[in-house]
């Protein structure tokens, strides 16, 4: 695209210097009066320039695909990794029956400890975490605080 606008940029300030003839879109006549022995411009053929996308009307409606509504929409799933090697620790659960979703996800935190925030949302209470930091294996690493020099 940069090479079409360049070109284009190029072939314009090279026409109004007159070294190349081009007439923009057509040969149209003059506002003013050539001078004795220049010719017309001459006129350029140009293909027509066609869309990249076709785009439709804004009143044009596009039919949406009709999908079965369910009611009572159901499903649980689960996850967990225990990589010893980088030592990522983590796992999730999660359930809906209905408009109601209870699950739950635990994470090892930098400071040595694990986080599990488990969670429900339902259309009357909303959307509700509780969050329990507890360590593992009894110790808890300590975490030096990082020191700024002035």
């Amino acid at each position: 695209m940069k090479v079409v606008i360049v070109a284009a940029v190029l072939v314009a300030c090279r026409s109004a210097a007159g070294i190349v003839p081009v007439a923009p879109y057509a040969a149209a006549p003059l506002p003013y009066a050539r001078p004795y022995g220049i010719a017309a411009p001459l006129a350029v053929a140009r293909p027509a320039l066609a869309a990249p996308y076709a785009v439709a009307p804004a009143y044009a409606k596009v039919a949406a695909p009709v999908e079965e509504y369910d009611p009572n929409p159901q499903y649980s799933y689960a996850y967990d990794i225990q990589d010893a090697l980088t030592g990522d620790s983590k796992s999730q659960q999660e359930s809906r029956s209905g408009d109601v979703v209870q699950g739950s996800y635990s994470l090892v935190e930098p400071d040595g400890t694990r986080r599990v925030v488990e969670y429900t949302a339902d259309p009357h209470n909303g959307f509700n975490a509780v969050v329990h930091k507890e360590p593992i294996g009894g110790v808890v690493k300590a975490v030096a605080a990082p020191a700024y020099i002035h």
